[in-house]
C-alpha cells in the first residue's frame, strides 16, 4: 500500500463506508461497528484538521467534520433498533458520503497538485502517527487505568471515558481536546 497522504486518506473513506454497509446490514455487533466508526471518523478527522486542511481552504470540510460528529454523538446515544438510530445513522451515512465525494473531487486533487511527491510521502507519515495517536486514545481500555492502581479520580480515566462524559455533559469543543484539557473541563462542570 503506498504511503503518501493521499492513498492513506482514500484507504480510510473505503473503510468507513465497508463500516456503513456492514451497520445498516445489520452484520456484526452493531455498538461495536458505531463505536469503530466513531474512532476511525473522529481520528480521521483530527489528522485531516490538522495536518492536510491547514494551507488548504478547507473551511466547508471543517464544517463538515463537526456535523458529522454531532450525528456520531447522537447515533452513539440512540438506542440499537430505534426509528431514531436508524434515522441518524442514515443522516450520518449521507453526510460522510457527501463530504467523502467532495473531498476526493476538490481537495485531494488540489493536495496532489499544489504538494510534490516527496511532500505527499511526508504528509502521509504525519498523518498515520498523527490518526494512530488519536485511535490510540480514543480506543484505550480500562487496563490502562487498572495498571496504575485502579484509582477512580478523573486523571486515571482513559481519554475515551473522558470524551464520553464530556458528552454527556454537553462539553463543547471536546472533540479536539487533548486528556487534560478534558478532565479541567468536566473537573469545572462539577464544581
Amino acid at each position: 500500500m503506498a504511503d503518501d497522504v493521499i492513498t492513506l486518506i482514500m484507504a480510510d473513506h473505503r473503510k468507513v463506508e465497508e463500516l456503513f454497509a456492514r451497520l445498516v446490514g445489520g452484520k456484526g455487533d452493531q455498538r461495536a461497528i458505531v463505536a469503530e466508526l466513531h474512532a476511525l471518523l473522529t481520528a480521521h478527522a483530527r489528522a485531516e484538521e490538522d495536518l492536510v486542511y491547514p494551507g488548504l481552504d478547507a473551511h466547508h470540510g471543517l464544517e463538515e467534520h463537526k456535523r458529522a460528529e454531532v450525528l456520531l454523538d447522537a447515533l452513539n446515544r440512540a438506542e440499537l433498533g430505534s426509528a431514531e438510530f436508524k434515522n441518524v445513522r442514515d443522516l450520518l451515512a449521507m453526510a460522510v458520503s457527501h463530504h467523502v465525494r467532495e473531498e476526493e473531487s476538490t481537495i485531494l486533487p488540489l493536495l496532489a497538485r499544489t504538494v510534490d511527491p516527496s511532500g505527499l510521502k511526508r504528509l502521509g507519515k504525519a498523518f498515520s502517527e498523527r490518526r494512530q495517536q488519536e485511535l490510540r486514545a480514543l480506543t484505550a481500555t480500562d487496563g490502562a487505568r487498572k495498571t496504575r492502581g485502579g484509582g477512580s479520580g478523573s486523571h486515571d480515566l482513559t481519554k475515551a471515558k473522558l470524551y464520553e462524559q464530556a458528552r454527556k455533559a454537553d462539553i463543547p469543543g471536546r472533540s479536539r481536546m487533548s486528556k487534560t484539557e478534558l478532565e479541567k473541563a468536566l473537573a469545572k462542570t462539577r464544581s
